[in-house]
Formats: structure tokens, sequence, C-alpha cells
């Protein structure tokens, strides 16, 4: 039975990734700041003070692989060092204790790492990475250290992740969707990449044992965009209600996007953001759902 240990593990991300995991045969070490509840395949740990000097030897002994999903959330909004400290020197600190250690280390990166909010064209993993923010910046930071660690890594760079009680810019779409009133934003057309949840602990597992992975780095994404219109229509279809949508002149949406401090949400709104998956699906991995299905499922899952 291969031990994985999974860091980060009460986040969005690491909780839906410890069950799906120990659901499919691994024997996984779950490692939390928070308290877990132990189960037969799962052995809940206390992780390290990342913004500290993390120890990360203890949580490492007897394990073959790590998969390290624990960071700050782009939409949590830390100042730059603290991200520095904990989405970067933290990762460099654990590829240092994994080295001649561990099978492998899968890093849970970001697009964000290779992207601003928006971008020209269909990204891909031959693209230059060009972050805009402090998040980008010390994923990217953490991918390079682990290139030159010499530890065997995998890294993925996911999308938008769609899966229930969202956080951050999926939870402010699912309140928006969640009004009961008609929503001016049937012309937003800016297409988004996107990734289920439970896809991306697929595609986790998925370059968890092939040696063919090692040294890679794979964007995790469907291969269908979908624009902002589309993605409210589909998280009110979840909630069983119309779209409710309308269109106003797009001189008056590009007015009111002009407003002081609306920058960001100007980029997220009326620019593309579309990623190319082809890399990852040459080698086996298909997602399963589709962006409308996706959003559709969060919407359903609001409902209770």
């Amino acid at each position: 039975m291969r031990r994985v240990l999974v860091t980060g593990a009460s986040g969005f991300i690491g909780r839906a990734l410890v069950g799906y995991l120990a659901e499919r045969g691994y024997a996984v070490r779950a490692a939390s700041r928070k308290p877990l509840v132990a189960r037969d395949d799962v052995q809940p740990v206390t992780a390290p003070d990342l913004a500290g000097s993390p120890n990360w030897k203890p949580l490492l002994d007897g394990v073959d692989v790590v998969v390290h999903a624990a960071a700050i959330a782009h939409a949590e909004a830390a100042d730059e060092a603290e991200l520095a400290l904990v989405n970067h020197r933290a990762v460099a600190a654990l590829a240092e204790a994994a080295r001649g250690t561990v099978e492998r280390l899968i890093f849970l990166s970001s697009i964000r790492a290779q992207s601003g909010s928006c971008a020209a064209g269909t990204l891909t993993e031959a693209d230059e990475p060009r972050p805009s923010d402090a998040y980008g910046r010390a994923k990217l930071a953490a991918e390079q250290a682990l290139a030159g660690s010499h530890v065997p890594f995998v890294t993925v760079r996911p999308v938008l992740v769609a899966g229930a009680q969202p956080s951050g810019n999926l939870a402010a779409l699912l309140r928006l969707a969640g009004l009961k009133l008609p929503l001016p934003m049937g012309a937003f057309t800016a297409r988004r990449s996107l990734v289920d949840r439970e896809d991306l602990c697929a595609a986790i597992a998925h370059v968890l044992v092939d040696p063919a992975h090692l040294g890679e780095t794979y964007i995790a994404a469907h291969p269908e965009p979908i624009d902002i219109a589309a993605m409210l229509a589909a998280l009110r279809e979840g909630l069983n209600r119309g779209p409710g949508l309308f269109a106003v002149p797009a001189p008056l949406t590009r007015s009111a996007l002009s407003l002081p401090g609306m920058g960001e949400m100007r980029a997220k709104l009326l620019g593309d953001l579309v990623a190319s998956p082809a890399k990852l699906m040459k080698t086996g991995w298909e997602p399963r759902w589709a962006p409308r299905i996706a959003l559709a499922r969060i919407g359903a899952a609001a409902l209770g």
C-alpha cells in the first residue's frame, strides 16, 4: 500500500483529495493545522506553521509520496512577505527535507504562477510564466525552488477549481446567482477555464505513480472554457432557477468597471483566461465534468 502525505488536508482541495486517495487504496497521512476526524485509512497529523521555520521531517517518516496542497489561497489577500514565507519558502523547506526520502513530491501550484487574471490566446505550459501579483510570484518561485531541489517532482497548475462550498471568486458568483432578481450580466462573454474539484483530484492521482510524469509541469483544466454569463446561468440552474440575465450596453459596463478600485474585477469580468490541458490529457487524464455541469453541482449543493 502506497503511503501518501497530503498537506493542507482541511482546505478546499485537500479535504476532497484525502477522501479521494483513501477510497482508492492509498494510506493517507493528512496534515492540517485544524483538527481532523480520524478514519481507518487516514492518519491525521498536525502540520507545522508554514509562516515560521517548518520542520517537515517528522511528517515525512515512512511516506512514499507527498502532495503539497497547503498554501495561502489567492482569495485570502495576504501581504507579499507572508505569501513569500508560506507559498514559496515553506515549499523550498519541504523539498529540502524530502530529498532522498520520498519517491516524488507533487506540488499544487496555480495557473496564476503562469499568468495574471486575464491573458490573450490560450495558455499552455510552453508559455513563459508572467505572474502579475504576489500570489502568482510566490507560486512560481516555489516551482523554481522545487525544480532546483533534486527531489523527484510533478507540478500541477489548476485553473479556477469548482466544488461545493467554494471560496473566493466562485463564492462571490454563487452569492450573486442566489439573488432573487435579474442580473445585468448577460453580455459578459469573457471566457474562463475551469476544472471540477473531483477532476483535479483525479489528475493528482494520475501523476502519482508513473515515472514518466517526473519533472513535468501540467495545467489542469477542462478543455471547454465557459463565459461569465454562462457561469451565472449554470449556478442558477443548480439553484433550480432560470438564468435571469439581461444585457446592458457595453459602454455602460465599461464605465461602471472603470471606477476606482475595480481594476482586478474589470480584468476578471471582461478579460479571458483560457488554458489548455492538452499536455496532461495526452498522458491519459480525462476530465469528467464539463464547466456547466460542475457549476450546476455547486448550486445544487448550496440548496442542501
